[in-house]
């Protein structure tokens, strides 16, 4: 395993000092779901306040930086070629209904490059991360993209549209030519961590549109240092412009990205 960058050290630390009050709040869910006040602004606070957690470790570590936040939106830094980008709480939707899948995701970019990458997964402890040009790990384990070859045998993710948010008639037109070819379809509603997933093997493949910088910017480093594809519904690098992304490892990848363009012509 190569040794921890200044950079990944960073985001570690960031993550690290946020989880523990996500957990906490995490665990006080429960009791909020039966109160007539519900649980949304508890969790919007607490979204806010791992925010605040993760920018004042970033800060202090690259004060120069700019930074790109869920939350808090774009903020430019004295150096105009590198920022942060932060989800402090992906899969708000799971954390709200007390569903144990929700991850931190921060990003280091570099002149328009994602070049590190972190996906913290705070129940389960489970640190994502990759460098580019040295590989995706899971803690101090190699992530290698499934060596699946055939759709018949593939696992497939992706992310359903919900009240005011997607569009359904494409992505039922997407489900409907995909859900044939494959073993099987999941929606676990935390897109971070669905590529962090594809990275490790988990899943063979991933589509979906809609999607901020802030979901997927670490977990595309992290498929493509796991040996992983990544394009926008046209193969092309728009991911980010297009809000969209198909992933998988070379075979998957290829045969879903073409299942998504030919139901979307």
């Amino acid at each position: 395993m190569p040794a921890h960058s200044a950079l990944i050290t960073v985001m570690e630390k960031a993550a690290r000092k946020a989880a523990p009050r996500l957990r906490r709040d995490f665990g006080e869910v429960d009791a909020l779901q039966v109160s007539r006040k519900g649980t949304a602004d508890f969790v919007s606070n607490a979204d806010r306040a791992a925010e605040r957690t993760i920018r004042e470790v970033l800060t202090h570590a690259r004060p120069d930086w700019g930074l790109l936040m869920e939350e808090e939106g774009a903020t430019a830094g004295t150096d105009l070629d590198r920022r942060w980008i932060v989800d402090p709480l992906d899969g708000t939707t799971n954390f709200l209904h007390g569903i144990p899948h929700f991850a931190i995701s921060i990003a280091a970019e570099e002149r328009g490059e994602v070049v590190a990458g972190l996906v913290y997964q705070p129940l389960t402890d489970e640190s994502f991360w990759a460098e580019k040009g040295k590989g995706a790990w899971l803690q101090d384990r190699r992530l290698r993209v499934s060596g699946r070859r055939e759709m018949s045998d593939a696992l497939i993710a992706t992310g359903i549209p919900f009240a005011g948010h997607g569009d359904q008639p494409q992505w039922e037109a997407v489900a409907h030519a995909v859900m044939p070819e494959v073993a099987g379809i999941r929606r676990f509603g935390a897109a971070a961590l669905d590529l962090a997933w594809v990275a490790a093997g988990r899943y063979d493949g991933y589509w979906e549109a809609g999607l901020q910088p802030w979901d997927v910017a670490a977990g595309i480093l992290l498929v493509r240092e796991a040996g992983g594809f990544v394009t926008d519904f046209r193969g092309g690098e728009r991911m980010l412009d297009r809000a969209e992304i198909v992933a998988g490892n070379d075979r998957i990848h290829g045969r879903l990205g073409r299942l998504v363009a030919n139901a979307l012509r």
